[in-house]
């Protein structure tokens, strides 16, 4: 039963391109019944059963892969092809390196959120990060990997607290 659903999800998935193609365009979620839910996957399942006796084998699975797969490379270079000529200002078929950084130039840097760093670092909550309270955490990880209290980390320390972390 499991294999099952795992094949018809893989199915569904493998026809999506081609069902997303053929709807018309959504207006936001919207509710699917389980109806048309069976509906879509029968769908798919036809649309990789190429010779319709009812099976999907081997080579219509491959197919089927294949044509997503090539659909998904086209959609890809036509998008990699509309950005290049989007970058292309003087529309000379090659880009400089000004043009090429000149969108990147154009965006505003995001605005910086300290937030969670002075709510995570200011211990004493005076909405400043003083050099004991940078070096509190720090060291705490130090004292912690220092297994043998020595005041030092011996590479033996230095990987168990590497390993540790994972």
């Amino acid at each position: 039963m499991i294999n099952r659903i795992i094949v018809t999800a893989f199915l569904f998935a493998s026809a999506a391109p081609a069902l997303a193609q053929a709807a018309a365009p959504a207006q936001g979620p919207q509710p699917l019944s389980k109806a048309t839910f069976m509906q879509k996957i029968d769908s798919a399942f036809v649309a990789v059963d190429s010779n319709k006796d009812g099976f999907a084998d081997r080579a219509e699975l491959e197919a089927a892969e294949t044509k997503g797969l090539a659909a998904r490379k086209q959609t890809l270079l036509k998008e990699r092809e509309a950005a290049f000529r989007k970058m292309d200002a003087d529309k000379n078929g090659t880009l400089t390196l000004q043009e090429f950084n000149a969108i990147a130039s154009a965006q505003a840097l995001p605005k910086a959120d300290v937030a969670p760093l002075l709510s995570k670092m200011d211990t004493n909550k005076d909405g400043k990060i003083s050099l004991a309270e940078n070096r509190g955490p720090a060291m705490a990880q130090f004292d912690r990997a220092d297994t043998n209290k020595d005041g030092t980390l011996s590479v033996d320390e230095e990987r168990a607290a590497a390993r540790a972390k994972r």
